[in-house]
């Protein structure tokens, strides 16, 4: 137990990510008076641009997308009521294999320690009971989440912090029912061919491997306010297209690896703060 306010920290890749993946337990653990600061590692200039023009279009200039989704970000985390917002802004890299991965500045080209060591002040600034990132894998494979979880992990070994650790996840069961609802979105959409679907088929975690599973069903509407705050990539966020009650019905529950613990708190368990208080 500590004296001091607790405080979660969330690391996250890009603007609108804090929201798909974290938005419910920032919302909540804002509302039960922890301290929530979510650290951001690159501007989101991969994004769409005005119009959903994508990045190499005519158009789309990553400057002017990165202002914008700053201002979402912003906008965000007002609604999630997160206590802190630091940005690391290094340039985002783009989904795998494009050329941004490689461009001078991207966050994938940043060298891990460099990356650490500013989330490692960060770190020994706000001294996080709970830190949150992405698994090895990025949960799907986007380069930079898998930088933001190499310099997490990274940052950890060169603070003298013991917070509890946990990789983002869902449950397997949890992503055959978001495939259901996409279909009944998109009943026109193709079925994936083989490879797409055992790609597909990996995401995620058997159900009986999640250790912590958040219920955030009272804050699915701050979750889904959140989302929608990030409207210049509103072609992207396929949520919003569900409604709130669908929303809070299919992301009411935010799921969760436990990596590192101190305290002993008994798994399964409902609280990324369990044993803390």
């Amino acid at each position: 137990m500590t004296d001091r306010p607790l405080t979660l920290m969330a690391v996250h890749a890009h603007p609108d990510d804090e929201a798909t993946g974290t938005g419910g337990v920032l919302a909540r653990y804002a509302a039960e008076g922890i301290r929530t600061v979510l650290v951001t590692c690159t501007d989101g200039g991969c994004g769409d641009g005005p119009g959903g023009v994508k990045p190499g279009e005519p158009g789309h200039d990553p400057a002017a997308v990165a202002s914008m989704r700053r201002q979402e970000l912003e906008a965000s985390c007002d609604v999630l009521k997160v206590s802190d917002l630091e940005t690391l802004d290094y340039a985002d890299s783009g989904m795998a294999g494009w050329p941004s991965n490689d461009a001078p500045g991207s966050f994938w080209r940043t060298p891990v320690e460099e990356g650490a060591k500013r989330l490692a002040e960060l770190m020994r600034h706000y001294r996080p009971d709970v830190v949150v990132t992405y698994d090895e894998n990025g949960f799907y494979g986007h380069p930079d989440h898998i930088q933001a979880h190499r310099i997490t992990m990274a940052a950890l070994e060169m603070v003298a912090l013991t917070p509890k650790v946990y990789w983002t996840t869902m449950p397997r069961s949890g992503m055959q029912r978001f495939g259901e609802i996409m279909r009944e979105f998109h009943p026109d959409m193709p079925e994936p061919d083989p490879a797409e679907a055992a790609a597909m088929a990996e995401i995620g975690l058997p159900d009986d491997e999640i250790t912590t599973w958040v219920d955030t069903t009272a804050f699915s509407g701050q979750k889904f306010d959140a989302l929608a705050a990030h409207a210049s990539q509103g072609e992207n966020i396929f949520f919003l297209k569900m409604g709130k009650e669908r929303f809070g019905e299919l992301m009411g529950m935010e799921t969760f690896v436990r990596v590192r613990d101190t305290t002993g708190a008994a798994l399964p368990e409902n609280d990324l703060f369990a044993g803390l208080r």
